[in-house]
């Protein structure tokens, strides 16, 4: 008898390393045969070394060409004919419409992984109202369906899916992919001037303008706090910083922008506070490899930054695009060192208690197989 197969479907390989990669090791230890079906750039080779089957898929995230679209959802379909998958694990919204409907009619379990509901759910704008209308309805018809289990980061996003008109026994909750705690340690506060990292994709909707601003206020106020800034812009998204605002911003002396960084724990170790000023999130990995290296958090007070950064615990947390709130946080935390200490101890504390990949990947197992049993026994209600 062959192991059982589960199949991820993400668009980028690197999300899948940075995002999914724990899961899959969890997967693999627990028994599990694992594909990985992704558009390939730089790291194949990475994935095919951790004992992955590796399949190549030529498509474009966010891409709005029908023909494509149609294309895509072809081509997924023959590789799940072809490899015959247990359970498929979608990762974001648009695998999971993607490969929802690949999947229509064949005798595969369904994993639709969101983290947060993206642009279209946060945005005013007309374009996004419409893609909105459209979304909705493909979620109820496709996520409601027998042998589907959609999977969320957060109590708020749970709450969204439901008010979107999905069964509530389809959904199940798991905060992220895990942090490894082992290889994130604690790290001692560098020397020199206070510093604030962010990290993440350089998109307006992480709050970027709203960080610059505040930027500026304290150095009106006379504060001289260093700025790193850590990610790349992310073109496919609608909200991606444009690069002539990043260069920009490289020309100033007080900020760096690092752009794509191998080893994050070269961020923390230069950086004294960890700031995310988001619009709205799943579960925001940056805030929790902060967390894990022993660092405070300030970040707004929106769903899936909450889930990490508790305020007056480990964080202080500040509203949306308030410029003038995430200066006096910063503020705040920079004017005093004791406080830094108090709170980076404790977001060490929900790292290792919460959201180890160790735990992360014990749920995520226990999730494969419960969908693995509903798979087995002819898809009766989750």
């Amino acid at each position: 008898m062959r192991l059982p197969r589960l199949l991820f479907l993400v668009t980028e390989d690197w999300y899948f390393v940075s995002h999914r990669l724990p899961m899959a090791r969890a997967a693999q230890a627990a028994g599990f045969e694992v594909h990985v079906v992704t558009r390939v750039d730089r790291h194949g080779p990475q994935i095919e070394a951790e004992g992955f089957h590796l399949h190549p898929l030529s498509w474009r995230r966010g891409s709005a060409n029908p023909a494509g679209f149609l294309l895509a959802i072809y081509r997924i379909r023959a590789l799940y004919k072809e490899l015959a998958p247990d359970i498929v694990h979608h990762v974001a919204m648009q695998p999971s419409i993607m490969g929802s409907l690949a999947a229509l009619g064949l005798p595969l379990a369904r994993l639709n992984a969101v983290a947060g509901f993206g642009f279209a759910f946060t945005s005013k704008t007309l374009r996004a109202r419409l893609v909105r209308t459209a979304l909705s309805r493909l979620i109820r018809g496709l996520f409601n369906r027998p042998g589907s289990i959609l999977l969320v980061q957060n109590a708020d996003d749970r709450a969204d899916a439901i008010g979107l008109g999905l069964d509530p026994d389809r959904i199940a909750l798991i905060p992220g992919s895990g942090v490894d705690v082992d290889q994130l340690a604690p790290l001692p506060e560098p020397d020199g001037p206070v510093t604030v990292a962010f990290v993440g994709r350089l998109l307006a909707d992480k709050g970027l303008h709203t960080l610059m601003a505040a930027h500026e206020l304290l150095l009106r106020r006379g504060r001289p706090i260093r700025l790193l800034l850590a990610g790349e812009p992310d073109p496919a998204n609608p909200a991606s910083i444009p690069p002539a605002t990043i260069d920009a911003w490289r020309q100033r002396s007080d900020v760096v922008v690092l752009g794509h960084v191998p080893d994050i724990r070269t961020v923390w170790a230069a950086a004294h506070i960890a700031v995310l000023p988001s619009r709205r999130e799943g579960l925001p990995k940056s805030l929790l490899e902060a967390a894990a290296c022993g660092r405070p958090l300030v970040a707004t007070n929106v769903t899936g930054c909450r889930e990490i950064a508790r305020d007056g615990i480990n964080a202080i947390l500040v509203p949306v695009d308030d410029a003038a709130a995430l200066a006096d946080a910063i503020d705040r935390l920079a004017g005093d060192p004791e406080l830094r200490r108090r709170y980076g101890a404790q977001s060490r504390r929900l790292a290792e208690t919460e959201f180890s990949s160790a735990r992360i990947g014990r749920e995520i197992v226990a999730l494969y197989q419960r969908l693995l049993g509903s798979y087995r026994s002819g898809y009766p209600p989750p």
